[in-house]
């Protein structure tokens, strides 16, 4: 069941402002697919790419404690298999789109990040 975008999105970002590992990684399957420019300095990884969730875990359990992130909701975009989420991060003051499609059970299956 795919979730409805404005809620998944609210519960995606309160998710990340509370710096709750458990509360983020579960909008993700098992076989998550994860993209972003920063990943590297955290995994080793030059093409930025983290696959499967327990590599997400490693990775936002380094990535979290080291960026003190808090995000501001900005966009929402919705598509036909996924959500687009516009933010700002208060902390860079960088603006991002973390773009998510979703697999029959409503968890975010390949997710890429995108700043500013």
């Amino acid at each position: 069941m795919r979730p409805e975008p404005q809620a998944f999105a609210k519960a995606w970002v309160a998710a990340w402002n509370a710096h709750d590992l458990e509360a983020i990684l579960s909008h993700y399957a098992e076989d998550v697919v994860f993209v972003s420019p920063y990943s590297s300095r955290f995994t080793g990884d030059p093409s930025g790419r983290v696959i499967g969730k327990a590599a997400l875990r490693d990775y936002w359990g380094k990535a979290l404690p080291a960026s003190e992130l808090r995000f501001e909701l900005r966009g929402v975009y919705d598509g036909p298999d996924g959500v687009a989420i516009r933010y700002h991060s208060s902390r860079t003051d960088a603006e991002a789109v973390e773009v998510m499609r979703f697999g029959d059970d409503g968890l975010v299956r390949d997710s890429a990040a995108f700043y500013e």
